[in-house]
């Protein structure tokens, strides 16, 4: 059988019709070409996550238009410059030839449970958590023109039409992941209005799924409000959630927003930055934002400074910032304190 020696290369041979999804910060859709520069060793993975390129593949093989996509979720190492560590990919490639046993120009839709089968126990597979899941499944739906689950119209009544008779116990999360990823300009405006109102059970599973497209301007201050009330109940749970949905968004309000949390102690412990580093990370791009995001992380015990810092480094626009924000703070510093016990 011919050897096939990149990802790329094997949805190309196989003339499979492929959706590529980003699958670390926020699942997003991602450019084949990007995939195909990326295996080449001439870029590196744009948004890391735990030193991973997180990657979902959902790809139909043969002709039938009508069939739900096989995907695949791998998690390919990455080295410290966020480059393709190759080995474990080359390994997974020859086991996929193996596995066929013929040339890939021939394999179709028949071979698709040989392929599904090669995911198990595999050490590039990983499982997403049920949001992920959902928001994936929703965005592949729609990019293969496929309907939406029969959770979707539930949903659509009780957030955009506002129809009092639906009881919200009955929506489900496939439903709410549909919803975000279908949702179009004039709804998005409607959602916004029906904010303030949901119950927090609502909120949660909404803000967890907005995290993954971007945010209207429209639901920034409503969400804001609904942190700050969650914040003045103790409600830290549905504060991070927000954080994380906003982090989606590019207005500039939500920037001015994490500021005014990182320069209350008392409001930005160890969660909230976490959120603010999974989700926020674009609005960390700023010259002095940054520094006081690091500051404050230094200046929390609880914390995991090493691994936040880290991580925040893998991401190409953070990672020269990060580093010359940690080698010029002097040693009385918070930070050059926190690098000090580090050192010890």
């Amino acid at each position: 059988m011919q050897s096939i020696t990149t990802l790329s290369e094997f949805f190309q041979r196989t003339g499979a019709e492929v959706r590529l999804f980003d699958m670390g910060r926020r699942i997003a859709p991602f450019e084949f070409s990007r995939l195909t520069e990326f295996e080449a060793g001439a870029t590196p993975w744009p948004l890391p996550w735990n030193g991973q390129a997180r990657l979902a593949c959902a790809f139909r093989l043969g002709s039938d238009a009508a069939s739900e996509p096989l995907i695949w979720f791998l998690a390919l190492p990455l080295d410290e410059q966020g480059m393709l560590v190759p080995g474990p990919r080359d390994a997974f490639l020859e086991r996929l030839v193996e596995t066929l046993g013929r040339t890939v120009e021939s394999v179709g839709r028949d071979d698709a449970p040989h392929i599904d089968n090669l995911m198990r126990d595999n050490p590039l597979v990983f499982t997403p958590e049920l949001t992920q899941q959902a928001i994936l499944h929703a965005q592949a739906a729609r990019d293969f023109a496929q309907p939406a689950s029969k959770h979707h119209a539930l949903v659509y009544a009780y957030l955009i039409d506002a129809d009092t008779s639906v009881d919200w116990q009955m929506l489900g999360l496939q439903g709410i992941a549909d919803l975000v990823a279908r949702l179009e300009s004039g709804e998005e405006t409607r959602l916004a209005e029906r904010i303030p109102v949901l119950p927090v059970e609502v909120l949660r599973p909404l803000c967890y799924c907005m995290e993954h497209r971007d945010l209207a301007s429209a639901c920034v201050e409503p969400l804001r409000e609904r942190a700050e009330q969650a914040a003045r109940s103790g409600d830290l749970e549905t504060v991070c959630a927000v954080i994380r949905a906003l982090g989606s968004s590019h207005d500039s309000r939500v920037g001015a927003w994490y500021d005014t949390l990182l320069d209350d102690p008392a409001a930005c412990g160890p969660d909230v930055l976490a959120a603010m580093a999974a989700r926020g990370w674009m609005h960390l791009e700023d010259e002095q934002r940054l520094p006081r995001f690091l500051t404050r992380l230094a200046e929390t015990p609880q914390a995991n400074f090493t691994a936040l810092v880290r991580d925040l480094a893998l991401v190409p626009r953070l990672r020269l910032p990060v580093l010359m924000t940690l080698r010029q703070a002097s040693a009385d510093s918070p930070i050059g304190l926190r690098l000090a016990e580090l050192d010890r």
